[in-house]
């Protein structure tokens, strides 16, 4: 168990490296982001191959996770425009409102019941964001760039809660990956078109390693992984881990600053930068275990009983 506890904080730590990643290579966003889906693609197919799992679904069901995909495509170039328009850890604070997002589009979309808790953890988020923007004004646009793609992020997590339960996670993910990088090739097909620049599509060498290490690592491993580990660990135990990216990604972030890294001299950052980014963590941090105590006061359906049992 604690083998597989430390193997979770590790792909949470990749999670949180992405952003670091993202200030690294040296191709605009669109581009950047086209390279990860396509690399992961053709990883993902590798993986399904080698475990010998079916991955082909009908014509209705791929256009749907092809459309996910787009989504996703959105919030990957979103994510790393906010961190090329701010510092990483701004980037980061803006992305931390993902269960604030959750908690509104959630019950909207899946007709959930709102809960008071979520309600309140919310507006204590708002007053963390208030905090984060008044620190640091300088870099408002790429604070609410960073808010409209965890919006988004939080958007394709609610779609992939009903998605799940018809696919593999593997193979959804495969469907999601190609839409994502077909939906960005179209884009850039188009961009000229309408007035916008020729795609850069010429990774440097050093870019193609982070590349790699970006799609090949953060993404396929990380989520592979994840999956399996899944099996073993219960779901409350692996969100609130996955809360913490945001913290391990600002601390990477605040090393690279002191480590003279170029591209990293925005992470000196006021007290109010901090004190309104604790606030926010603070409230993804509680929402889960909040989460857990409103669901052992009520009767549990007969999913959640089982689920409390694994625990």
């Amino acid at each position: 168990m604690l083998k597989d506890y430390l193997r979770l904080h590790f792909i949470v730590f990749l999670w949180g490296f992405t952003a670091i990643l993202g200030k690294l290579i040296s191709l605009p966003p669109v581009e950047l982001v086209f390279y990860r889906t396509l690399i992961a693609s053709v990883g993902l197919i590798g993986l399904l191959r080698l475990r010998n799992m079916p991955w082909r679904v009908p014509a209705g069901q791929a256009l749907r996770l092809v459309g996910v995909g787009a989504l996703v495509a959105a919030h990957w170039i979103t994510f790393f425009l906010a961190a090329r328009l701010s510092s990483v850890s701004v980037c980061l604070a803006g992305m931390a409102t993902l269960a604030l997002w959750t908690s509104i589009l959630e019950p909207v979309l899946l007709r959930k019941k709102f809960q008071p808790y979520e309600i309140l953890l919310g507006l204590v988020a708002m007053v963390g964001l208030y905090l984060v923007s008044q620190a640091e004004f300088d870099q408002l646009l790429g604070l609410g760039v960073a808010i409209l793609s965890a919006g988004l992020s939080a958007l394709f997590s609610v779609l992939n809660a009903r998605l799940i339960k018809d696919h593999p996670p593997l193979r959804l993910t495969l469907y999601e990956m190609g839409g994502a990088c077909l939906s960005i090739m179209v884009f850039l097909v188009a961009r000229p078109a309408f007035g916008g620049p020729l795609p850069s599509l010429d990774p440097t060498p050093a870019d193609w390693l982070w590349l790699l290490l970006l799609a090949g690592v953060c993404t396929v491993y990380a989520f592979s992984t994840s999956v399996e580990l899944m099996k073993r660990l219960s779901a409350f135990a692996v969100n609130l881990t996955i809360n913490l990216e945001p913290v391990y990604g600002i601390v990477l972030a605040v090393v690279m600053y002191w480590l003279a890294v170029p591209g990293f001299g925005q992470e000196k950052l006021s007290f109010g930068f901090y004190a309104g980014t604790f606030i926010i963590l603070l409230s993804v941090l509680i929402h889960p275990v909040l989460n857990q105590w409103q669901l052992r006061r009520r009767k549990p359906t007969a999913d959640e009983a089982v689920s409390l049992v694994e625990r």
